[in-house]
């Protein structure tokens, strides 16, 4: 059984989260500069097994996609190519910055660390992965 691995993809930033091996919890696994994503992945797959990408879906209030979905179209063909026999799943990600900025201060983290965009991109992912494990039949 491999595990689901979620992706908040940003133009600067990245942050990923992955399921434990049962796929039941979510957590953060990293944040990492998004000109090395795809190599980060291929070291990461060839060590764990990937049953599942899920993609943040990035749209606006009326639903539409927003802007972004021009750099993560082109990443999602590469990731495909890259990994043909792991399939793609897109979730809304409306909202998961500001839920992740609301977890992370709930969680009593101190100010200079909640400052941190890396930190705020990786909970994001986590909260993609959450909401996909809330309703995996889409």
């Amino acid at each position: 059984m491999g595990r689901i691995l979620a992706i908040d993809y940003g133009r600067k930033r990245t942050g990923i989260a992955v399921t434990d091996p049962l796929r039941i919890i979510p957590g953060g696994l990293a944040t990492v500069p998004t000109h090395t994503l795809l190599n980060f992945l291929k070291d990461y797959v060839s060590r764990e097994p990937v049953e599942r990408f899920v993609l943040g879906l990035p749209r606006r209030m009326d639903y539409e996609e927003s802007e972004t979905m021009a750099l993560i179209r082109p990443f999602a063909v590469k990731l495909a190519q890259v990994f043909p026999s792991i399939p793609i799943t897109y979730v809304d990600e409306r909202f998961t910055s500001r839920m992740a900025q609301r977890a992370i201060l709930e969680a009593g983290i101190p100010k200079m660390k909640r400052r941190d965009k890396a930190l705020v991109d990786e909970v994001s992912a986590v909260i993609i992965l959450q909401s996909y494990l809330d309703n995996p039949e889409r």
